[in-house]
């Protein structure tokens, strides 16, 4: 039989050995649930995906998505990371669109050539809103107070197949001195269930930068993520929904992971429709290694 094909791909980067770092397993099929999750902590990387068939199934891919510590339905690096893979090692750079059949649906990515670099950009599910927190509750579970939060927007959930709760923050320096806080974080989802929080500001490190972000996602075994896709997706459905940028048609660049030396870059675009926010996250993806699971 053919080996489980492993593949190791730097996403959101700007350069090698920065992004977000993914593990690809190919023949995913053969494996069985509490392996795929055993390889998964084995990489100890925010996800890894297991593409099951290299054969379409219905104009899409299936693949599944593992934290170190659980499946999730939908993220954004392991999209891109792998639809890379995918249009590069099984397509052999013909594809001009591949889509991943994903546990929270179909997500098509798109390839585009800008300044002879490739950028990768994912079609985000449909964003669902949740409901509204105490800026207090949620800023204690990374390490702030309420005076740190930007009470001009809401302190909210967002979800695109995981939920993640919008907190903005007035400064860079508050973004920068977060932590996570477990005492917080229990004492928080005693009283309601705390998503993974998406802290974000409009000062940047770079002017290039219009929003300096960090995530924190302690219950899916990753206590802080270099770039997160799927939270920057609800964050754009959050920004047209409640206007931290103005228009009804955005387009704007997310620096992530500088604080755990992973500096990152997201693209984001996005418009309001009748039927609610359509966002696209894009990014660059980097290959960094290419083996055999043994």
């Amino acid at each position: 039989m053919n080996p489980h094909r492993l593949f190791i791909v730097d996403v959101f980067a700007e350069e090698k050995y920065a992004g977000n770092q993914l593990a690809v397993v190919t023949q995913g099929s053969r494996l069985s649930d509490a392996e795929m999750q055993r390889i998964a902590r084995e990489t100890n990387f925010s996800e890894t995906t297991f593409i099951l068939s290299e054969q379409p199934r219905a104009g899409g891919y299936d693949v599944r998505i593992f934290t170190p510590v659980a499946e999730v339905p939908f993220a954004g690096h392991p999209t891109l990371g792998t639809a890379f893979v995918l249009r590069h090692t099984m397509l052999r750079g013909h594809a001009e669109t591949v889509t991943l059949n994903l546990k929270a649906g179909r997500v098509p990515v798109t390839f585009e050539m800008e300044n002879e670099r490739e950028r990768l950009w994912l079609q985000a599910p449909p964003a669902q809103f949740g409901p509204a927190h105490t800026a207090a509750d949620v800023a204690a579970v990374v390490g702030l107070t309420a005076s740190d939060v930007d009470d001009r927007f809401p302190v909210r959930e967002v979800a695109m197949g995981i939920a993640f709760v919008m907190l903005p923050v007035r400064t860079l320096a508050a973004v920068q001195r977060a932590r996570f806080d477990r005492d917080a974080f229990a004492r928080s989802n005693r009283a309601r269930p705390t998503p993974p929080v998406f802290l974000f500001c409009a000062e940047t490190l770079s002017p290039e930068n219009q929003v300096h972000a960090r995530m924190f996602a302690e219950a899916y075994g990753v206590p802080e993520d270099p770039a997160t896709g799927s939270a920057t997706a609800c964050f754009g459905a959050y920004v047209l929904d409640c206007g931290y940028l103005a228009g009804h048609r955005v387009a704007f660049r997310v620096e992530q992971g500088y604080e755990i030396g992973r500096p990152s870059l997201l693209f984001v675009r996005g418009e309001q429709t009748p039927s609610g926010p359509r966002v696209s996250v894009g990014g660059h993806v980097i290959p960094v290694f290419r083996g055999e699971l043994m």
